[in-house]
């Protein structure tokens, strides 16, 4: 048979800090619209698909190997 005295840590009591008067986790914020949040971020609408543009890749062999390693991670435990 165990005897507590040789384990005190099982017989811890955790402490914690006294609960807040609000309850709410995580801290509520106020709600705003999407007109809103866009606004606060200054973005703009897209109007063409040149505005995605962008030159990820400096190279067709550096996206080729990309592509590659893209396809054989995918492929990997599929075998």
């Amino acid at each position: 048979m165990l005897a507590m005295s040789r384990f005190p840590s099982l017989v811890e009591v955790l402490m914690s800090a006294p609960a807040p008067e609000d309850f709410s986790y995580p801290p509520l914020r106020p709600r705003l619209s999407v007109e809103e949040l866009l606004a606060a971020k200054n973005t703009q609408p897209i109007r063409s698909l040149d505005d995605l543009a962008a030159d990820t890749f400096e190279s067709d062999e550096e996206l080729e190997e990309f592509l590659a390693f893209t396809y054989a991670e995918r492929h990997r435990d599929a075998a």
